[in-house]
């Protein structure tokens, strides 16, 4: 869990609000950057595997047939599937290729994906995973680097719902209303200060 002064100490490094950041964390990861079992909490990426296997010379093709909700050549909510059945999903996906999987899954409480990983100050997908299992203060930390490497800092501290949602989820950000539940969850705990 992350203390009141973690999140004031990333206030203070970022120039953002407390409850900008606390909201990005809450509508990323409602559960938190754990899941029940005491894993990282993750969400597995059909769509990314499948770009980062070409980019491995390996044809997704051949392989989406035998794992249909592992392999999209495009985004598809449906190919998700239930929070509880994530690490399965991703222990199937390291048996076809493990670099390639580890970069198709965000993780912990900010969802940051694995492709990522330099973004947030590391130079391996390893190393990266290994530091969020750490607890959700590192998790808090990887996101501050994250942003300002990425330069969604700006977004964030200006209340850009819709700027921050576009670049941290993509252009398709709309069709889940990304921003608006940013901007909810902004106002529920700019009101508790």
């Amino acid at each position: 869990m992350i203390t009141e002064q973690q999140f004031k100490d990333a206030a203070k490094t970022t120039g953002i609000e407390i409850a900008a950041i606390k909201a990005v964390s809450e509508v990323e990861a409602p559960r938190g950057g754990f899941d029940a079992q005491g894993r990282l909490t993750i969400l597995f990426e059909p769509h990314i595997f499948w770009k980062e296997l070409r980019k491995r010379n390996i044809d997704p093709a051949k392989l989406q047939k035998k794992n249909p909700d592992l392999l999209s050549p495009v985004w598809n909510s449906k190919l998700y599937g239930k929070f509880s059945i994530q690490w399965d999903k991703m222990t199937r996906a390291r048996a076809i290729n493990e670099e390639a999987a580890l970069y198709s899954a965000s993780y912990g409480a900010f969802q940051i994906v694995g492709f990522n990983h330099k973004a947030c100050g590391f130079n391996a997908v390893k190393r990266f995973i290994a530091e969020l299992e750490k607890g959700e203060a590192n998790q808090l930390t990887a996101f501050c680097n994250y942003i300002k490497t990425v330069m969604l800092d700006d977004e964030l501290r200006n209340k850009d719902w819709k700027g921050f949602a576009r670049g941290y989820n993509g252009p398709s950000y709309w069709k889940n209303q990304y921003d608006t539940k940013l901007k909810n969850a902004y106002l529920k705990y700019a009101a508790q200060v």
